[in-house]
């Protein structure tokens, strides 16, 4: 019985001379790149990170001028009561490598733009709302600069409400 409980283990064990197949960096960097936003939605592009890129600052590279307006044109239209309430959602840190401001949402089902407001802390930005597949009650996904610009935790899991204009 010993015997074939060892013969069987043997099955399981890798040859060590076998070779690992190499990974190309720079093919493995393109692979791994988001698809573009929908051209139907108005919040401006960023340029997507650098294959190099490993800070966060590296992979934010929505600019400090485009976050400004996305928060201004969100108390706007915040202050004037406009946009559709959708719900309140839990959300992590999306794609890090996607860049600009997005929310993915299984409280949309096509893309549109709208605005999220922080649950803790009031802060808000105007951005793209994308369809994320599952349950209304599922949880988001926010972009890297979203999450940097209504000052949330990128580790946390942060409550939202979101709007859509």
């Amino acid at each position: 019985m010993s015997l074939v409980a060892l013969l069987g283990a043997c099955a399981l064990v890798q040859v060590a001379d076998e070779p690992v197949p190499a990974v190309d960096a720079a093919e493995d960097a393109k692979t791994v790149r988001p698809n573009p936003r929908p051209e139907a939605l108005n919040t401006t592009a960023a340029p997507p990170p650098s294959a190099t890129a490993r800070t966060v600052a590296q992979f934010d590279t929505t600019s400090a001028d485009q976050k400004k307006a996305a928060v201004l044109a969100a108390e706007e239209k915040a202050a004037k009561g406009e946009g559709r309430a959708l719900g309140r959602t839990v959300a992590s840190l999306g794609d890090a490598a996607q860049p600009g401001l997005w929310i993915k949402t299984p409280l949309v089902s096509a893309p549109a733009t709208g605005r999220v407001v922080s649950a803790k802390n009031g802060k808000s930005v105007e951005l793209d709302l994308l369809p994320l597949d599952g349950p209304k009650t599922a949880g988001s996904q926010l972009s890297l600069a979203a999450l940097r610009v209504i000052d949330a935790p990128l580790t946390d899991l942060t409550e939202v409400d979101v709007f859509r204009n």
